[in-house]
């Protein structure tokens, strides 16, 4: 009996979809998986148990043969090999065929941050005066005071929200509660977004229309990011830009590697990390800069 690869895929879907990933991780597996299937099907391979290590490995080099970068190829693999392993786990394959593979060598990339005095630009600065101007205040203030992800902050519900002890209660990756706190600023914002809304601060913090239940877009919160940066002259900002600025900025002053893990909500120090390096640049680069016999 041939075990279909394409209802093997749907299945592995579903099992993602009750573990809580993201509908962005859903979408993003289906898509690749989907194009791993149709190569395997030109290559006459229909049945899971046919998939080894050769057609994996002739899989990526097609991939990053026809134009695709190697972070691509490095995306699709991780779908392939959490697929694989599922399989494996469920005893459909004997054994993994691609356990030790290694993905293509990618360049190391570090987040960009802006300086300090460039944040505050964006955060008072950038939103435009009118019908939004203090949504769009707030969503930059909360992304960059406490390091949120556009998810967390689009999911976020007046529930979670304790102005009092200044606390978030955030829902992060893979349905992970974490405690998040932010500071003065943010407590004005959202005293003053709740008397505008005239909440009894329940649902959504935000949504697409006022007295609506429908929660704000990623889209729509990109958009927020790009409008306010190209109104100070900032360029090649996003909405993670100042999650990587309130990272940074944070090891800058001082805080914990350990601490600044925690508040961002990652599994792994070693993501936390990252930012050293780019700590370590910036103060070289202020140094030289500002010191009076940096050049002499």
């Amino acid at each position: 009996m041939v075990n279909n690869i394409q209802s093997n895929i749907d299945s592995f879907i579903d099992y993602l979809q009750t573990r809580g990933r993201s509908n962005n991780t859903l979408v993003s597996y289906s898509v690749d998986l989907k194009q791993f299937a149709e190569y395997l099907e030109k290559q006459g391979i229909n049945d899971v148990a046919d998939i080894d290590l050769d057609s994996v490995r002739i899989f990526l080099s097609n991939i990053i043969g026809i134009g695709n970068a190697k972070t691509s190829a490095a995306r699709k693999l991780s779908a392939v090999r959490g697929f694989l392993h599922w399989l494996t786990s469920r005893g459909v394959l004997v054994s993994n065929p691609v356990m030790g593979l290694k993905g293509p060598k990618l360049p190391s990339s570090l987040p960009r941050a802006l300086s300090y005095e460039d944040t505050d630009r964006l955060l008072t600065k950038g939103p435009a005066p009118g019908k939004y101007y203090d949504r769009d205040r707030l969503i930059l203030e909360l992304m960059y005071g406490s390091g949120l992800r556009v998810s967390e902050l689009i999911g976020l519900n007046w529930e979670m929200i304790e102005i009092e002890s200044r606390t978030f209660r955030i829902m992060g990756k893979g349905s992970k509660e974490r405690i998040a706190p932010f500071g003065k600023k943010s407590t004005e914002l959202l005293e003053a977004w709740s008397l505008i809304n005239c909440v009894e601060r329940k649902g959504p913090l935000f949504t697409s229309k006022k007295g609506d239940t429908k929660r704000l877009t990623v889209r729509t919160v990109h958009r927020v990011v790009l409008r306010s940066a190209a109104r100070v002259g900032l360029h090649g900002i996003s909405p993670h830009t100042l999650r990587h600025c309130f990272a940074t900025h944070m090891l800058e002053n001082g805080a914990p590697l350990r601490v600044v893990q925690e508040l961002l909500g990652h599994e792994s120090i070693a993501t936390t990390q990252r930012y050293l390096s780019i700590t370590t640049e910036q103060t070289k680069k202020s140094y030289m800069s500002a010191h009076p016999r940096a050049y002499d």
